[in-house]
């Protein structure tokens, strides 16, 4: 599990950067800023997955999952009850999927980073 924090990286990368090229192109529900912020999400991600030190992808994960973990948790606290938990947050909206979503990936890329071992000064790789 030394280098788990690349292989999460490099997943996530892929999802998100396809994701939100997908909803762009598509135009699906979500609107652009939330798909421009996964794109943008995997481009960092794939970075570090593919060209990062592992120090590196270990504090992506780490930050990155606890971001969409606390965004998640904060999406059921600050939702609107009486519009299924959707969160207004300046230029994006987030619905109860989106929620569930940033609680499952962000413990998903959260527990990369932690259970990487090591992360100093080791070559990228």
């Amino acid at each position: 599990m030394a280098k788990l924090a690349k292989i999460v990286c490099k997943i996530i990368g892929v999802l998100y950067f396809v994701a939100g090229l997908a909803g762009l192109a598509l135009g699906d529900e979500a609107d652009r800023y939330h798909n421009l912020l996964h794109l943008v999400t995997g481009l960092i991600a794939l970075y570090f997955g593919f060209a990062g030190s592992l120090s590196g992808a270990k504090v992506f994960c780490l930050a990155f999952g606890a971001a969409y973990l606390g965004f998640g948790i904060l999406g059921f606290v600050m939702g609107n009850p009486a519009m299924a938990r959707m969160w207004d947050i300046g230029l994006i909206s987030v619905s109860m999927g989106d929620h569930i979503h940033h609680i499952v990936l962000g413990t998903i890329i959260l527990a990369g980073g932690v259970f990487t071992k090591g992360g100093g000064s080791q070559k990228p790789g």
